[in-house]
């Protein structure tokens, strides 16, 4: 299999300041993506999609290529992120670069490792599946979610039947925004990957962190950080003899 990883970095982001080229501990923020995807070794070719010709430098002085800028059409707000996946398999295309599958990396997930996009590859190739998507445990449980009232009043804000303690209540996962497997031609023909033959794997929330604000970009620096000096979290400490690099499904 040929496999193609993209990184969307355009320019405009209106939440953060150029935050996929800002310094996260000394490196921008983008480097952090290349670097694990390049360290997989599993890519014929890692590329930064951007609209910028000031991104595409610091990307491919960082070990990525840019054969191509990004579109207007593809840089706006309203564009999707698989839209921009499609644009590049189209602009490879042109050029007679053909891949089976493809790997949406965001530069805004720097906390998740080579080991983690690897993880994700085991379980698509082992899976045969049409897409890999990683998930991480949800910070709080949905049941004690609800819409507020014009009067702001709580009568049935919880059901009975979901009171529970926190202890209690079984876990649910959300998408994080860090890893996207998928086979081009499942891309092509169905744009919906949440089907039959989809899988999940498993982060932890602590390299699940996806920086769209100022609290998050702060957030993520304080826990790369404390990974980088080796303190081991509560779930490397469980299963330090098992891998996190196998990974789960879900």
């Amino acid at each position: 299999m040929r496999n193609l990883a993209v990184i969307p970095a355009r320019s405009g982001s209106k939440g953060l300041k150029n935050k996929n080229i800002r310094l996260l501990d000394g490196k921008p923020l983008m480097a952090y993506t290349i670097e694990a995807a390049r360290e997989t070794g599993i890519f014929e070719r890692v590329m930064v999609s951007t609209d910028s010709p000031e991104y595409a430098e610091i990307a491919r002085n960082w070990g990525a290529e840019v054969p191509f800028l990004r579109s207007k059409e593809a840089s706006g707000d309203g564009a999707a992120s698989w839209d921009v996946v499609k644009e590049v398999l189209d602009g490879y295309e042109e050029i007679g670069q053909y891949f089976d599958v493809v790997c949406l990396l965001q530069p805004t997930s720097p906390l998740r490792t080579w080991k983690d996009i690897e993880a994700a590859y085991h379980i698509f190739r082992e899976r045969s599946a049409i897409a890999v998507i990683s998930v991480c445990e949800a910070e709080h449980t949905p049941l004690w979610y609800n819409m507020l009232r014009e009067d702001n009043s709580l009568d049935g804000f919880i059901r009975q039947e979901h009171n529970v303690r926190r202890q209690e209540a079984k876990p649910y996962y959300r998408i994080n925004g860090a890893i996207y497997f998928a086979l081009v031609e499942e891309l092509r023909t169905d744009g919906n990957l949440y089907r039959k033959g989809s899988f999940a794997y498993i982060m932890e929330q602590e390299r699940s962190i996806d920086i769209d604000t100022e609290l998050d970009f702060l957030y993520a620096e304080l826990i790369h950080r404390r990974l980088r000096g080796g303190i081991l979290s509560r779930y490397q400490m469980v299963h330090k003899n098992a891998y996190p690099h196998i990974g789960r499904c879900a």
